[in-house]
C-alpha cells in the first residue's frame, strides 16, 4: 500500500468509472502518465446505490497498474462484510458513508484495522455535523456533491457550504477533504477555495482521449488543477 506523506495540495482523482472498461489497466497507466495523482475506484452495489459496478476481484487485478494511491469508495450496504476483502486487493484509502449502516464508527475502526487509510463518505443531505465523533478516526472526508451511483451528474452548489464547515472541523488534523461529483474546470475552484483538496473527477478527466490518444487527459487534468489551484 502506498503511504505518502500528508500534504494539503491539490490532488487529482480520475474516476475509473469513466474509463474504457476493456482497457482498465493500460487506462490507468496512461492517466497516470498524464498527471493523475490518485485512482478513484466507484464501487456499488446496486443497492446502496441505483447501479453495480466492480468488486475486490477487480480492485485486486488493476492494482498492479496503480503506481499512485488507490483510492477506493464503497458505495454499498452493508460495508463491514467487505473491509478486509478491498484492503487486501490493495486498496490504499478505503471510503464508506455514514448512511450505509448503524455503526459507522465500527466501521472506521475495522478500516483501520484493515491496514488502509479509513474514509467516510457523505451524501448530499447528510450534515457536515453526523460525522463529529469521527474526525479523530477518519484520513479523509469525501463530500458527495451529486447523489451517489451515477457519474456525469450535475454538481450539487449547496455542498460548498459543508466543505467550508468540515474544513473548520478538520482543522490541524492530517485528513483529506475530497469532492465525488460534478467536478470539471468551472467546479474546480469552487470546492478548492472552500478548503477541499482532493478532486474525483470522472468525464471531465477521460472526455476527449483514449489509450491510443491520452493526450487529452493530461489537457483535461492540468484545467482542472490549475482551476483549484487558483482559487488558492
Amino acid at each position: 500500500m502506498t503511504s505518502p506523506a500528508f500534504d494539503r495540495s491539490i490532488k487529482i482523482a480520475p474516476s475509473i468509472l469513466a474509463a474504457d472498461f476493456a482497457n482498465f489497466g493500460q487506462e490507468i497507466e496512461a492517466v497516470e502518465a498524464q498527471g493523475a495523482d490518485w485512482i478513484h475506484v466507484d464501487v456499488m452495489d446496486g443497492h446502496f446505490v441505483p447501479n453495480l459496478t466492480f468488486g475486490p476481484a477487480m480492485c485486486k487485478a488493476i492494482r498492479p497498474h496503480i503506481k499512485t494511491v488507490m483510492d477506493v469508495h464503497l458505495m454499498i450496504s452493508p460495508v463491514d462484510p467487505y473491509i478486509e476483502a478491498f484492503a487486501e486487493a490493495g486498496a490504499d484509502y478505503i471510503t464508506a458513508h455514514v448512511e450505509a449502516g448503524p455503526h459507522i464508527h465500527r466501521t472506521m475502526q475495522a478500516i483501520r484495522a484493515s491496514g488502509a487509510k479509513a474514509g467516510v463518505a457523505l451524501n448530499p443531505a447528510t450534515p457536515a455535523e453526523s460525522i463529529a465523533y469521527l474526525m479523530d478516526m477518519v484520513d479523509l472526508i469525501c463530500v458527495m456533491t451529486v447523489n451517489p451511483g451515477f457519474g456525469g451528474q450535475k454538481f450539487i452548489h449547496s455542498q460548498i457550504e459543508k466543505v467550508k464547515t468540515l474544513r473548520e472541523m478538520i482543522g490541524d488534523r492530517p485528513i483529506h477533504l475530497e469532492i465525488d461529483g460534478g467536478v470539471d474546470p468551472t467546479t474546480a475552484p469552487l470546492v478548492a477555495a472552500a478548503g477541499a483538496d482532493a478532486l474525483v473527477a470522472g468525464s471531465a478527466v477521460f472526455k476527449g482521449g483514449s489509450v491510443s490518444n491520452p493526450a487529452p487527459y493530461g489537457e483535461n487534468i492540468r484545467n482542472i488543477r490549475a482551476a483549484a489551484e487558483q482559487a488558492l
